[in-house]
């Protein structure tokens, strides 16, 4: 059987177009020091990803859920799943949050940052790395330069609201978006564990507490931000998010923050979390009433 060879042109053209719009659309990973990490967390086992969850992370990169096909808001969140800042729930508090974003018309990048292992500068070094490079790269993905947001669950809650409050000019994300976050190194306050993991040697000295505090480091720059929490979560009291929400009224920054009746801890994703899809819509609603998605 003989092939017409325009239609065969076609076909090639057409299979052609298809592939490179499937490869526009998947997500990717990027590197976030391409040219070598700037220095070693210290940790020397292999990084291991047991019950979706990502231990012994060495090498921070970020994965990108495009916004889906003629939904593109220009808008971007970076999240940062939690774990203690031990590990990192990169499922229900990373790809199941990025997937659902990139539906809205929300460019996702689902962060892996290095584990701190007691070097406390370190995760947040990396969080402000992967700002300047979605920055610095957002003509690739449609994604308006201002419109670029950090979010954060329990720890990964204190590393997104650590790019919020320690910034530097080219890496001041534009909104935050914080579930149940820790926010206090306070004893009282904190999570110990995450405090621990963060701190290592450090975690008594009072100038480390205060630093990585964040509740202590807002000022009226500090961006928009809206807070998420149960009212029953015993393992991140509810404190350290109205300290936080405290001093953000206290210098004039924009915040709205829901606590709901229940649900404990680190809910995520997770479809059986009475308020779902409730805390989904006002996720969207916050967004468009700031004017990042018009």
């Amino acid at each position: 059987m003989k092939i017409n060879a325009t239609r065969l042109l076609t076909i090639s053209i057409l299979l052609v177009q298809s592939l490179s719009l499937l490869s526009a659309q998947s997500e990717s990973v990027i590197p976030l020091w391409p040219n070598g990490i700037p220095e070693n967390n210290g940790i020397t086992e292999p990084e291991i990803t047991n019950n979706e969850r990502i231990s012994n992370v060495t090498i921070p990169s970020m994965t990108v859920y495009p916004a889906a096909a003629g939904k593109n808001t220009g808008v971007a969140v970076l999240i940062c799943p939690g774990g203690a800042y031990i590990r990192q729930a990169a499922v229900h508090e990373g790809i199941q949050i990025a997937n659902w974003l990139s539906e809205n018309g929300i460019t996702a990048f689902v962060l892996k940052y290095r584990l701190p292992n007691g070097h406390a500068f370190i995760p947040g070094k990396d969080v402000l790395q992967a700002i300047r490079v979605i920055r610095t790269r957002a003509s690739e993905w449609g994604i308006q330069p201002d419109k670029i947001g950090v979010s954060g669950f329990s720890a990964g809650g204190h590393l997104a609201s650590t790019a919020g409050t320690q910034f530097t000019p080219d890496s001041r994300p534009d909104f935050m978006i914080l579930f149940y976050p820790v926010i206090s190194m306070d004893s009282n306050v904190t999570h110990m564990g995450s405090k621990t993991n963060l701190l290592g040697e450090s975690a008594n000295n009072p100038d480390s507490v205060a630093f990585y505090s964040n509740q202590l480091r807002i000022t009226p720059e500090t961006p928009p931000t809206l807070l998420f929490l149960s009212d029953n979560d015993n393992a991140v009291i509810p404190q350290n998010s109205i300290d936080f929400y405290a001093a953000l009224k206290q210098s004039n920054v924009p915040a709205s923050m829901y606590i709901f009746p229940e649900g404990g801890h680190g809910w995520g994703f997770h479809e059986t979390f009475r308020y779902h899809e409730t805390w989904k819509t006002l996720y969207m609603d916050w967004l468009k009433q700031q004017k990042f998605i018009r």
